[in-house]
């Protein structure tokens, strides 16, 4: 149970956060609106570090992603029979962030004309539209995300106390760094569980949720995620 609900604590305030700033850099009438990539990838980050301990606060691991949650399982971090209690608790948790971020931000929907711009909110789009290499670029950050984990925090089930912290600066640096091509996914809970609440909540003047791009931002950051894993499996 606290694996569960320290994913659902964890996620929540990841997408809330992560969401969140996006949100008040993209939306029209906010007080951060246009303020640019370095005050996304920046909070994302930081977004990363209260999630963890959040997790962690309530007996959680803090994955927070199905492209750590997997991996690890398959290096052994976790059992198989653990890893569908932490997806479902990564799920749940971004539905609520992403419900949350709905809320927060309740005026500026209708105040904002850009349906792309609403959509950007919940979920990633390519800059430039290309399955091929826009599924490259996911599997690249999340293995870059992933491997890193390894080498930093190592095999362990969670990530500790004082390994939230070079993480979360990982995850700030692949976004400034490898962010651009893609919105930087590198989770699919992240993208997949707010793109769903995109499609069902009642937000003013929304257009589709992009369903034809959805596969990437999932089966990249999965393929990423267990490529450093059998990396790391064969490392001496």
């Amino acid at each position: 149970m606290n694996i569960f609900l320290g994913e659902v604590i964890g996620t929540m305030f990841l997408i809330l956060l992560g969401d969140g700033v996006v949100a008040n850099v993209l939306l029209s009438k906010t007080k951060g609106n246009n303020s640019g990539w370095i005050v996304i990838t920046t909070a994302w980050g930081l977004a990363v570090f209260v999630g963890v301990f959040t997790s962690q606060a309530v007996g959680g691991n803090g994955h927070l992603n199905p492209a750590v949650t997997i991996p690890l399982a398959i290096s052994g971090g976790i059992t198989w029979a653990e890893a569908p209690i932490y997806l479902a608790g990564e799920f749940l948790g971004a539905f609520i962030g992403a419900t949350l971020v709905w809320l927060a931000f309740l005026p500026h929907w209708a105040e904002t004309e850009d349906k792309g711009l609403k959509l950007g909110v919940f979920c990633t789009a390519p800059a430039i539209r290309n399955a091929g290499a826009n599924l490259l670029c996911e599997i690249i950050g999340t293995f870059a995300l992933m491997f890193g984990v390894y080498l930093i925090v190592g095999p362990e089930v969670g990530m500790g106390a004082l390994g939230a912290i070079p993480v979360a600066f990982l995850v700030w640096v692949i976004g400034l760094a490898l962010g651009g091509p893609t919105g930087y996914a590198i989770n699919p809970a992240r993208d997949l569980g707010p793109r769903i609440m995109h499609a069902i909540l009642p937000i003013a003047g929304k257009g589709d949720s992009d369903w034809g791009y959805s596969w990437i931002p999932v089966v990249g950051p999965l393929i990423g995620g267990s490529i450093a894993a059998l990396l790391f499996l064969v490392l001496p």
